[in-house]
């Protein structure tokens, strides 16, 4: 049931995840008829999208670049070249942007964007083939830097002498940051105990998945992961247990043996296992999972409950997000969405394993979305092959909220999705704050998303303040009226003296830039400000 797929990225510019500073990604107005799911037509009509009729053939830089325009485009990715003419009008970026990778590697460009995307299968049948093998360009440079060496009688220089290797004034070793793990046995369980070296989260640091006998073990730490993984010599009980001391650094994970007998070792190592790399560096995880439940939010948006395999131990931190894979008509389709609760007032009692077996998604539903359509469309309890969720991705950290005084959010639509939790957070484990105020953007009120619990909320809680504005109100409607501009954001961005303030942004593209722009008007740094970018 676990799934780890060869090419498979983390979202840079979707609406869950921050972008960095200065960088935005843009969407254009598809004409009809060039959909996701038009395409996915087209791809299945049997017309020839590379022009070569089936032929995969060796490419050339030098022929790659003949191909770099709108009704000639070939491009780079990973070392696969595509033939992406035909998809010009379908890219959600436009034309343009498509157009920034012509005749060249657009793997880098690409990346920026949206490394989420499945493109193989998005555009398995606009391949052209494989790039040639080059003589590598580190030795080429070496060459080149060999050649600028200066003479000496037509001889360069001797290399320079390598430093002693006890320097008389040795400096202290660097703080070994890296994890280690190590293990531990009863009659009945098997223990693996993970050193992180750090403070960390109480919940949220590691993924544990249990399946078919294999166990893997991811900690995240910061923008770095730590992974373990094995095939388990003797049967286990299909359930994991997590203990984390926090302070300390402490990471435990429980297994229970079917049968009393005493392990000699963990069982074999499999891929990855025991290194420490950059997130964004590693492959994502996928892991089959069900729909249990789905209720109305409103008119057009829906709270899906997921369940994890009863191997898998998943707690979502706040203000990250997952990727949701399905299987549409025999192609892959895959996006990120922001868990929330159950509802906007958890039971604050909870404890670590309560939610790490299942997920909660807000998800508006279109009428041709391929996604979300899907999920809709699929039966309660039905374990299947069409559905799967990654392990969280992002990099947004609750420690940004140390210290703030006043926290503001601004959202549109279903870009109130990432302030859920982080409403409950801040109210519930933020002792500096003063005052959390939301501002919610829609275009009517029917739209609105947990209405009546965030009034709840607010008349419940003192330093809870929420208002709506819609863009396209009845006329009964007694509250503010239009689009974010600078005047509403005046009234609202206020700055006590002796406070720390946190802005925090989420909705739609074109919402996300202007707000963000309004608020640095307003005097707002750069480390105040905190987009989720979609």
């Amino acid at each position: 049931m676990l799934n780890v797929p060869s090419q498979s990225f983390p979202a840079v510019g979707s609406q869950q995840r921050v972008a960095p500073s200065g960088q935005s990604r843009n969407k254009v107005a598809l004409k009809p008829g060039h959909s996701l799911m038009d395409w996915i037509r087209l791809t299945k009509s049997g017309r020839d999208m590379t022009g070569l009729r089936g032929r995969l053939i060796d490419v050339t830089e030098e022929e790659l670049r003949k191909h770099n325009k709108r009704n000639d485009c070939w491009t780079c990715i990973r070392g696969m070249v595509y033939n992406v003419t035909a998809y010009m009008d379908f890219h959600p970026g436009g034309e343009d942007e498509l157009m920034r990778a012509a005749g060249i590697d657009g793997t880098d460009l690409f990346d920026q964007v949206h490394r989420w995307v499945n493109y193989e299968s998005m555009l398995k049948e606009c391949l052209v083939g494989r790039m040639a093998t080059k003589v590598s360009a580190v030795i080429k440079a070496q060459s080149k830097k060999d050649e600028e060496k200066p003479q000496v009688n037509g001889l360069a220089p001797p290399p320079s002498p390598a430093p002693p290797p006890f320097p008389s004034a040795a400096l202290p070793p660097p703080k070994d940051t890296r994890p280690r793990y190590d293990w531990f046995q009863t009659d009945t369980t098997v223990n693996i105990v993970v050193y992180t070296k750090r403070k960390i989260p109480a919940a949220g640091s590691a993924v544990v998945d249990l399946i078919n006998g294999a166990l893997r073990i991811e900690v995240v730490l910061g923008k770095m992961s730590y992974l373990l993984h094995w095939r388990l010599p003797q049967e286990v009980e299909e359930r994991v247990s997590i203990h984390t001391a926090s302070a300390v650094g402490k990471i435990q994970v429980v297994l229970w043996k079917k049968v009393k007998a005493k392990w000699s070792e963990l069982g074999e190592q499999l891929d990855a296992h025991d290194t420490f790399e950059r997130q964004k560096d590693r492959e994502i995880c996928y892991r089959k999972c069900v729909l249990l439940a789905k209720t109305d939010v409103t008119h057009d948006t829906k709270l899906f409950c997921l369940q994890l395999p009863p191997g898998t131990h998943m707690h979502v931190p706040v203000g990250r997000h997952v990727y949701l894979r399905a299987s549409v008509q025999d192609s892959e389709v895959v996006k990120p969405y922001t868990p929330v609760d159950h509802t906007l007032l958890p039971d604050c009692s909870a404890t670590e394993g309560d939610g790490a077996h299942r997920l909660f998604l807000m998800i508006k539903v279109y009428p041709n979305g391929v996604l979300s359509s899907h999920l809709d469309s699929l039966s309660i309890g039905e374990w299947g092959d069409s559905l799967a969720v990654s392990s969280p991705e992002g990099p947004f950290s609750l420690r940004l909220l140390r210290g703030i005084t006043q926290l503001y959010l601004l959202a549109a639509g279903t870009g109130f999705t990432p302030m859920a939790r982080l409403v409950h957070a801040a109210l519930t484990g933020l002792p500096t704050l003063r005052k959390t105020q939301l501002m919610f953007f829609n275009r009517q009120e029917r739209d609105i998303l947990w209405h009546s619990l965030l009034d709840q909320l607010a008349a419940k809680d003192p330093r809870f303040e929420v208002e709506y504005v819609l863009s396209e109100p009845s006329d009964s409607w007694t509250g503010r009226r239009g689009r974010v501009q600078a005047s509403m954001l005046t009234d609202l961005l206020v700055r006590p003296e002796g406070s720390k303030c946190l802005v925090c942004v989420c909705g739609p593209t074109a919402f996300t830039e202007l707000a963000v722009g309004l608020v640095k008007d307003l005097g707002f740094s750069d480390e105040e400000i905190h987009a989720f970018q979609g």
